[in-house]
């Protein structure tokens, strides 16, 4: 079904929208394309190739690979025909500090050897998963930013091995998440992505416009879960009349169409301060909409699971897998509490 989908959004040209060079829209353009798309998270944004984690793997190999990384990822990537993954987060430290990544990479003649294990690393229970992004530290000596490098893992390699896969809440998504090892598992030198000692500045430059697709896509599932309570709350009767009718029912409608709209400005905003100014240009606003739009969408669902009643916990509504994902990105591309710590560091600057 999803192959038909993505035939048939390619012809239409809705393909790889999120990337400036290709698409030629802005993040500003592309924005309410990613808000569309969270109306179903698992399946229009694969339809369209604007899917996580491939997305901010697509922009990173555009920035940093070589011709040859190039035609030999990004463009299969490109035209959907794999999928890939990013693996930074470790079990053994705090990940929210990507400077804590304990993975060693070290080199040996022509090649470099990895040693290590991640997890949480999404997409990679997808067998069409064929490549792995691996940050790891090159050298543990050098300046605290400048240890990490990154490198790029086929599935196949030797040495690489995918453990287990990780249930979120209870729930196994699409395209999973996994644990896996690095036993001693060998590349060509040529597989470096951008410089020795460059990893942490890669990873920035990465999550900054894929935060702003995960926070529309936010918007566009809270979307849903209003349009589904409007019509739940109209077409149920308890107490002699539509739960439209109760108050408690309309303030909940009310502040969460409140919710959505601060926050689908505050997004806006950001989309805008990156096409005028970088990524850099829009740290506070990125860290801030990272808080926002997770904790304005789980409290839009929670209200719409509510007025469905037992229906709401069931899967036959959406509302309690947006619950789960709605969660899930109040830790994934780093916790709010690291996303407020840069808030607050950005504006205790301003007034120091």
């Amino acid at each position: 079904m999803v192959e038909e989908l993505k035939t048939e959004a390619r012809a239409r040209g809705l393909w790889n929208l999120f990337l400036p060079s290709v698409s030629g829209l802005s993040n500003l353009e592309y924005a309410p394309v990613a808000e569309v798309s969270g109306w179903s998270p698992v399946i229009a944004p694969e339809a369209i190739n604007c899917q996580a984690p491939d997305t901010g793997n697509m922009e990173t190999l555009h920035l940093f690979g070589t011709p040859e990384q190039k035609e030999q990822w990004l463009t299969p990537l490109l035209a959907g025909e794999i999928r890939s993954a990013f693996a930074m987060t470790e079990p053994d430290v705090a990940s929210s500090d990507a400077t804590n990544i304990q993975t060693r990479i070290r080199r040996e003649g022509d090649e470099y050897v990895i040693s290590g294990r991640k997890w949480w690393i999404s997409g990679s229970a997808d067998e069409r998963c064929k490549v792995f992004i691996v940050m790891g530290k090159t050298d543990p000596d050098a300046p605290r930013h400048r240890q990490q490098s990154m490198v790029l893992v086929p599935r196949d390699a030797p040495g690489l091995e995918i453990e287990r896969h990780l249930p979120t809440f209870g729930y196994q998504d699409q395209h999973g998440h996994s644990e896996l090892a690095f036993h001693d598992v060998r590349v060509p030198v040529s597989n470096l992505l951008g410089e020795e000692g460059g990893g942490f500045t890669i990873a920035q430059a990465r999550l900054g416009p894929g935060r702003i697709h995960h926070c529309m896509r936010l918007i566009g599932m809270a979307e849903r879960a209003i349009d589904l309570m409007v019509r739940r709350a109209s077409s149920r009767v308890a107490f002699g009349r539509p739960l439209a009718d109760q108050g408690v029912v309309r303030e909940q409608i009310a502040l969460s169409r409140i919710e959505v709209e601060q926050a689908r400005l505050l997004v806006l905003k950001t989309a805008w301060l990156i096409d005028r100014f970088g990524a850099k240009g829009a740290a506070t606003e990125i860290a801030a909409i990272k808080v926002v739009c997770p904790r304005m969408a789980s409290a839009v669902i929670d209200r719409a699971i509510q007025v469905h009643g037992g229906a709401g916990m069931s899967d036959d509504f959406p509302l309690a897998y947006f619950s789960v994902w709605a969660r899930v990105l109040r830790l994934a591309d780093g916790p709010d509490e690291v996303h407020l710590r840069t808030v607050a560091r950005q504006e205790l600057g301003r007034h120091s």
